[in-house]
């Protein structure tokens, strides 16, 4: 029986933790077929991002021509998309599909991933269109245009997002220093919010984790779990690679969440 095939348009990641290789790591993990289409080159390490070039529109387009007419397409999964043309062409190539969209405006070193121009086509044009997005609370504000130190509710903040029509889950890690779970908070239009808890994992080595949570949501999506079960796993699949990951020693800053898993024998 074939795998469900679910599309990535991201941009890739020198140091193979966020981006691309986040993403197809997860999809071979959790048992779907990973296609992708690279929207953006970055040149990054776990200390910051040094470069960053964007597709050409026409590239980009012809890659999702490519894997859209080819490939039976369960779901698609938006990371960084680095431009204003990749923006209107992922728009326009997946309204209507299961669409996870990852608002990616900063990197975990601070770098600014996004334009203002590319944050307001996200919230004017892309998010209409998508089925569920999965901002952070920095994310969610900046999408809402909030002062980023406004000190709305994540809660608060994912039922703002749902005014633009899609499903939010603004992903959180523990509300206070030292605590056991972390809380995410999915809200659907005309819904009260839900809180969605998960183990917290003490580590510096969180690089790529939102990149991560989407591409596993995308995947138990495109396997038929139902949205809040696929935030829940999500979320259980993220905290338990940053549990083989923590005590890791890779780079010079924030270290990269695991995309490893057991041999087989």
């Amino acid at each position: 029986m074939n795998p469900p095939v679910v599309l990535a348009v991201a941009g890739t990641d020198s140091g193979g933790a966020a981006g691309l290789a986040a993403d197809l790591a997860t999809f071979s993990a959790l048992g779907v077929h990973g296609a992708m289409v690279v929207a953006a080159v970055t040149a990054q390490d776990t200390t910051g991002v040094t470069a960053i070039h964007a597709v050409p529109a026409d590239v980009v387009a012809a890659q999702l021509e490519a894997v859209l007419a080819d490939l039976p397409v369960a779901a698609v999964k938006t990371g960084m998309l680095g431009s204003l043309e990749a923006v209107a062409l992922v728009t326009r190539a997946c309204a209507g599909r299961v669409l996870v969209v990852d608002p990616v405006l900063r990197a975990t070193s601070g770098a600014d991933l996004a334009t203002d121009a590319v944050v307001a086509a996200y919230r004017d044009v892309l998010l209409p269109v998508a089925t569920v997005i999965t901002p952070n609370a920095a994310e969610a504000g900046g999408l809402l245009g909030l002062d980023s130190d406004d000190p709305m509710h994540p809660a608060a903040l994912a039922t703002g997002l749902t005014g633009l029509g899609p499903a939010v889950v603004v992903t959180g890690g523990p509300e206070v220093a030292g605590a056991e779970t972390c809380t995410d908070w999915l809200a659907l239009p005309g819904a009260e919010p839900v809180a969605i808890s998960h183990p917290a994992v003490a580590t510096t080595n969180d690089h790529g984790t939102g990149c991560t949570y989407s591409s596993a949501l995308a995947s138990y999506l495109a396997l038929g779990e139902d949205l809040k079960t696929s935030c829940a796993r999500a979320a259980a699949y993220v905290s338990n690679q940053l549990d083989i990951s923590k005590t890791w020693t890779l780079g010079r800053g924030r270290g990269p969440v695991a995309h490893t898993h057991k041999e087989i024998a």
